[in-house]
């Protein structure tokens, strides 16, 4: 598996307009191969921002990389540069390949070895 993620530090204020936004978003990510979930975290509240992050998991890293160069990458993402949300600074994204996972039933499972 593989979790990508973006964080945002949205300035106060722009709460409710950012997560309107996420709302309103029309998803697509579901018409790609490989996808899993998404998650939209809201974290903690600093003086500055409060904290958000996107959360995607993928069956594999190849599969993420397939929707980032896929239409439907370029549709989601298209009406970006219309936000009214004011952010300390762009998004920051994180790549992780999983290691472990340990599913609700408590049995672990880790990627073969190359």
């Amino acid at each position: 598996m593989y979790i990508a993620m973006n964080r945002f530090r949205v300035i106060p204020g722009f709460e409710e307009a950012f997560e309107n936004q996420w709302k309103a978003r029309e998803g697509r990510l579901a018409e790609m191969p490989g996808y899993v979930e998404f998650h939209m975290l809201k974290g903690p509240k600093a003086e500055d921002h409060t904290l958000y992050a996107s959360h995607t998991v993928w069956e594999t890293y190849a599969h993420f990389v397939a929707w980032t160069k896929s239409e439907q990458f370029r549709a989601a993402h298209a009406r970006a540069g219309e936000s009214k949300v004011q952010y300390l600074s762009g998004p920051h994204f994180e790549g992780f390949d999983v290691i472990i996972h340990e599913d609700r039933s408590g049995k672990r499972s880790a990627p073969e070895a190359a």
